[in-house]
């Protein structure tokens, strides 16, 4: 059987497909699963057997007319039985449109989206469906047995991990990543407040920091790795499958709600999550982590979060509270709460 996944866009999104990706390669390894993605993504499936990507760069294909061209590449390499939408926008809604009129089985993700509406409005604060498991129930809907897994998704190739190797061999101590930035205003920690908890938790003996970030950041990080000595500036310097090696030789990482977030976790690290206007109960949580990780103020204490499923958007209340009542020491307590600062690093 031959299964076409379109799931294009965004880092973190797509990251978030691994766990079933993953789960059904081992399951039906019989099966060929071929992965509409991005080209940047390529480094997230490297490393899994039963899979070909396709990843047509998008800026040559605008418009109906690149669609139309798309699907005539994928029927061109062969049959396919079945597909899955796990993005359902209008890219993927008229690829799989076409694939529907030629006779082909059409599986389309649930995203929820007026139970998101019925959250951030604060009508409903239950916890909504993780992202994974909506994905796996495209995979359950057409028929397939999926348990997405729990533990590392992401694995990265030998010249990656020698590379992170490298980068380590002579660093004893306690190594904690930082990704401080997101890419919206209401999911974004000021960064006064990321360096002075830096600062707090450079007391423990041995702790070296890596800054993780994307290219429009590297200018901001470098900014930090100046303040906080025992930084290490990692943006521009590696390839992403590198900074996934990297990421799986912490002992743990400090993020946002962002792409690093949920690829550190993948990549089997136990990931600290700092959250505003966004909340893990929309369904968008590191993949495998306690509760506990997620730090944020409660609801019950400032009833207008979350406010939002993605970050986008103004603060209705024009002072980010979400964010700033939310404290370095806060963080720097919740962070001790969970004993990952009680270990003697330096052996």
């Amino acid at each position: 059987m031959r299964i076409l996944v379109i799931r294009l866009s965004a880092m973190g999104d797509v990251a978030l497909t691994l766990p079933v990706v993953k789960s059904f390669t081992e399951r039906y390894p019989g099966y060929e699963l071929v992965f509409l993605t991005r080209p940047v993504y390529n480094a997230f499936f490297r490393e899994i057997q039963g899979i070909r990507l396709v990843t047509p760069d998008l800026n040559k294909y605008k418009g109906l007319t690149g669609i139309w061209r798309i699907y005539r590449e994928l029927r061109k390499s062969g049959h396919f039985d079945i597909v899955l939408d796990l993005h359902d926008v209008i890219r993927s809604k008229v690829l799989r449109f076409l694939f529907r009129i030629a006779g082909t089985p059409v599986f389309i993700i649930d995203k929820g989206r007026k139970e998101k509406r019925a959250l951030v409005s604060g009508r409903n604060r239950k916890k909504l469906k993780h992202t994974v498991e909506r994905y796996a129930d495209v995979f359950r809907r057409a028929g397939f047995e999926i348990d997405p897994v729990a533990g590392r998704c992401i694995e990265a190739g030998a010249g990656a991990k020698a590379k992170a190797a490298e980068l380590f061999s002579d660093r004893k101590g306690l190594n904690i990543g930082i990704a401080p930035f997101a890419r919206h205003e209401l999911k974004q920690w000021p960064v006064e407040y990321m360096v002075k908890l830096m600062e707090m938790i450079s007391s423990v003996t041995g702790v070296r920091f890596w800054l993780f970030g994307g290219a429009d950041e590297c200018e901001r990080l470098a900014g930090i790795e100046k303040i906080i000595g025992n930084s290490v500036n990692l943006c521009g310097k590696l390839y992403l499958e590198e900074e996934i090696a990297v990421m799986a030789r912490l002992d743990f990482m400090i993020a946002m709600d962002s792409s690093n977030m949920h690829m550190a976790a993948l990549a089997g690290t136990k990931v600290v999550s700092i959250w505003g206007g966004t909340d893990p109960l929309t369904g968008f949580s590191a993949w495998g982590q306690p509760e506990n990780y997620s730090i944020r103020i409660p609801c019950t204490e400032l009833g207008c979060r979350p406010c939002t499923v993605y970050g986008k958007g103004k603060c209705k209340r024009a002072d980010l509270a979400c964010l700033y009542r939310l404290t370095p020491e806060i963080v720097s307590g919740e962070i001790s709460k969970l004993g990952l600062l009680n270990v003697d690093y330096t052996k």
